[in-house]
């Protein structure tokens, strides 16, 4: 692929120069001259989002950052392309509606609602391979490079995935788009969003009681103003989705008129995962070239300096909404780990989002050998979150969250209270395990709670 010279915002880059730095978590396909094929086709299609729309996410994640807006970033930890379904998009969509509602209820705060799909179809993994019954085949890493199913064939990383996965991607933005403007996220029908479960669970009356009480303060709102107020009658709604495959968001990254820079048009919000947050990384040096605002996953593996080197490679000149850092501790380990983060870029004068992932650092192996996550710590680990920020004189500014619309068994506990014996009744997560959408609903009451 030949790219133009772009106006220099980012000093020796271009969407190409990460294939200089070491490149973590990516798939070695066997068919090179296939794979420049593909990226060929790739960088010719249609963009996903637009660069007005990334540029307006940024604004409204600068007024995240001086606390006007609580950002909920929730989806799949990998989408599959079987998923691309009506009804599960509609789910997803449901429950992050739902969870909006609530939270502008509890927290008197407007929400900045970031979905984690449309495009999070690659997956990091621990090994390259994996041994099951003496086989041994290259790990799943995502239908975005290869299947499933423990045989050496769906194993082979396939070129054509990347084209299949743009092309559900903008199946996926086009059908919430379509349901946004059509009037699915209006607020004065928030009973369009129930799921079959809000009649028997135990948050039920709770959920009504929030309902109730927001359609009452819409049409006190709009009695006072003499008019209907379109702003209740739609939402804003972003996509988000980690930058793994380099090869597919390089193919995406494009320039647009008027405006300088170079854009990742695949999706509103890239991220950098754990795995690949090396300073002198591919990742890194990739996502540091980017005009999307952008977040970067912080562990309690990593030193004060190498998240304060971060914060200047991504964000040299301190621009507001571009970057967002997104705590994933674990309960036991916060307290430990997230007060010298917070004081070193506090103390360094950076302007970044705090968001808490408690999901990542909480999950643990069942003896059936099944991963859970327990739902007393994924919700520990968010109130940890608020006093700790509250404490160093910061603010906690929103939650990444894998969950589902779906009803599955995946995550201990919660109003249910499934066991490790639930699990097998409804798990069907490809890697990790989600919050189900009573779950999900029942922590969006509860950070409710915490935040006033």
């Amino acid at each position: 692929m030949v790219f133009s010279v772009s106006p220099a915002l980012a000093p020796n880059w271009r969407p190409d120069s990460w294939q200089q730095k070491p490149a973590a978590q990516q798939p070695q396909y066997p068919d090179a001259e296939a794979l420049q094929e593909v990226l060929a086709q790739l960088a010719t299609l249609p963009p996903l989002v637009t660069s007005w729309e990334v540029n307006g996410l940024k604004q409204q994640i600068a007024r995240a950052q001086r606390g006007e807006f609580f950002v909920l970033q929730g989806g799949d930890c990998a989408e599959s392309f079987g998923d691309c379904r009506p009804e599960i998009i509609a789910n997803r969509l449901k429950v992050l509606l739902q969870m909006s509602l609530v939270l502008v209820h509890g927290m008197r705060k407007r929400v900045l609602r970031i979905g984690r799909f449309a495009g999070q179809y690659a997956k990091p993994r621990s090994a390259d391979m994996e041994t099951k019954n003496g086989v041994t085949l290259p790990s799943y890493r995502g239908d975005l490079v290869n299947a499933p199913a423990f045989t050496a064939e769906a194993r082979i990383p396939d070129p054509q995935r990347l084209l299949e996965g743009h092309m559900r991607s903008a199946m996926t933005i086009n059908f919430v788009r379509g349901l946004i403007d059509g009037g699915f996220a209006d607020l004065h029908h928030p009973e369009y969003w129930d799921l079959n479960w809000v009649q028997h669970s135990p948050l039920a009356a709770e959920y009504q009681q929030r309902v109730d009480a927001l359609g009452d303060s819409v049409r006190f709102m709009e009695t006072l103003a003499g008019r209907p107020i379109s702003d209740f009658s739609r939402v804003d709604f972003y996509t988000s989705h980690e930058a793994l495959l380099l090869w597919y968001e390089q193919a995406q990254t494009r320039q647009v008129p008027r405006s300088e820079g170079w854009y990742n048009l695949s999706t509103h919000f890239p991220w950098i995962g754990m795995r690949t947050a090396e300073i002198g990384g591919a990742h890194v040096e990739y996502c540091r070239g980017l005009r999307n605002p952008m977040g970067v996953k912080v562990s309690p593996s990593m030193s004060a300096d190498w998240v304060l080197e971060l914060c200047r490679v991504l964000n040299p000149d301190n621009e507001p909404g571009r970057l967002t850092l997104i705590h994933r501790m674990g309960a036991d380990k916060i307290g430990d780990h997230l007060p010298r983060l917070i004081e070193a870029v506090r103390a360094a004068g950076h302007t970044v989002l705090w968001m808490c992932d408690p999901m990542h650092g909480n999950t643990i192996s069942t003896p059936n050998g099944l991963k859970t996550r327990p739902f007393d710590k994924i919700m520990s680990e968010v109130e940890q979150s608020f006093a700790i920020h509250a404490a160093c004189g910061s603010h906690l500014g929103g939650v990444h969250l894998e969950l589902t619309g779906e009803d599955v068994t995946e995550c201990t506990g919660g109003a249910r209270n499934l066991s490790h014996q639930d699990l097998e009744r409804a798990y069907k997560s490809q890697v990790d395990p989600r919050l189900n959408y009573e779950q999900a609903l029942e922590l969006a009451i509860k950070i409710a709670r915490a935040a006033r």
